[in-house]
C-alpha cells in the first residue's frame, strides 16, 4: 500500500512539472500581490486562466483571464514607473491557453503559426488576437497593467500581450484614465516604498468582433501603499467605459461598488462581498 501511494505521489509530481505558466492560483508569481493574497472569487469568471506573465525568462505581472469573454478580469503588478521610452509594441498571445504544450512565455501569433505549426483558429478559441482589435471605432486597446507603470524594457514590452488588453473607450483612454495613470497614481504613490496595484475590467453586456471579445462596462484600479513593509494607505478608482469621466474612491468604497457590479454576473446563492487585498490594506 505504501509503495502504491509513493508511486501516485511521483506521478503527480511529474504531471505538475509538466504544467505551463498558466497556473492555479498564481503559484509561480505571488509576489505581485500584497502578502500573496489574491482577490476573492467574486471576480472569478466561469472559465478562468491564471497567468504569470512571463517574457524574456522573467515574470513581470499576473493576470486573471476570462477565456470565454476573451478579456482579462484583472492584472496585478508593482507600480514602478521609469523613464525608459515605450518599447516596440509587439502584440503577444499566450500559447499556454491553446492546449497542452511546453511554451512558458508569451509569443507573437505569427511566430506560433510560421515556426511551430499552430493555426490562427487554434489560438482564437480561448483568447483574443490582434485582428480582433483592428477596425474598432471609438475604442482603443487599454492595458490593465500599463507600460508606463513598468521600469525596464522587458517589463514594458511584456504589457503588450493581448491577455492584458480590453476594448476601452477612446475618450477615456486618452483623457481621464490617462490622467489617472500618469498623474494621479504618481501623486498618490509619493513616499510609498512599494505600491501594489490590481487593475480590472467589469464584464459588460456588449461585444466587439461579432461576439468574440467582451466590451467591459467599467474599468477600475486599486492600490495599496506600503511604507516600509506595512500598508500605510490605499485607494481606488473606477470609470464607466463609455464616458471620459472617473472617480477616486477609498478601497472600501471601491470594493463595495465592485460587489454590486460583479454579483450581477454571478449565480451565488448568497450575496458575496468583493475583497481585493484580503482586508490586509486600509479600506477607509
Amino acid at each position: 500500500m505504501q509503495g502504491l501511494l509513493l508511486l501516485l505521489q511521483v506521478l503527480a509530481s511529474c504531471l505538475w512539472l509538466g504544467h505551463s505558466e498558466v497556473v492555479t492560483p498564481f503559484a509561480s508569481c505571488p509576489q505581485f500581490f500584497y502578502v500573496g493574497a489574491i482577490p476573492n472569487d467574486v471576480l472569478q469568471p466561469l472559465n478562468p486562466a491564471y497567468i504569470c506573465q512571463r517574457y524574456s525568462n522573467s515574470y513581470h505581472f499576473a493576470t486573471l483571464y476570462d477565456k470565454e469573454k476573451r478579456i482579462p478580469v484583472y492584472s496585478a503588478y508593482k507600480y514602478k514607473p521609469g523613464s525608459l521610452k515605450r518599447p516596440h509594441t509587439w502584440s503577444f498571445v499566450e500559447p499556454q491557453l491553446i492546449g497542452n504544450n511546453s511554451f512558458k512565455e508569451m509569443e507573437r501569433a505569427w511566430v506560433l503559426i510560421d515556426q511551430y505549426n499552430f493555426t490562427l483558429d487554434q489560438i482564437k478559441v480561448s483568447e483574443a488576437v490582434l485582428e480582433d482589435y483592428e477596425n474598432m471605432t471609438g475604442l482603443d486597446r487599454g492595458q490593465l497593467s500599463p507600460s508606463g507603470h513598468q521600469d525596464t524594457t522587458d517589463s514594458k514590452t511584456a504589457t503588450f500581450t493581448l491577455t492584458n488588453v480590453v476594448p476601452q473607450d477612446s475618450s477615456m483612454y486618452t483623457g481621464w484614465w490617462n490622467t489617472y495613470e500618469t498623474q494621479i497614481m504618481h501623486k498618490y504613490s509619493t513616499n510609498c516604498t512599494i505600491t501594489c496595484v490590481i487593475t480590472g475590467a467589469v464584464p459588460g453586456n456588449t461585444y466587439i468582433v461579432e461576439g468574440r471579445v467582451n466590451r467591459p462596462s467599467h474599468i477600475w484600479s486599486a492600490a495599496c501603499c506600503l511604507v516600509g513593509t506595512q500598508p500605510g494607505r490605499a485607494w481606488g478608482s473606477i470609470a464607466d467605459n463609455d464616458v471620459n469621466r472617473g472617480e477616486i474612491l477609498s478601497l472600501g468604497d471601491l470594493e463595495d461598488r465592485l460587489t454590486t457590479l460583479y454579483n450581477r454576473h454571478k449565480n451565488f446563492t448568497q450575496f458575496k462581498n468583493a475583497s481585493l487585498f484580503n482586508n490586509a490594506c486600509p479600506r477607509k
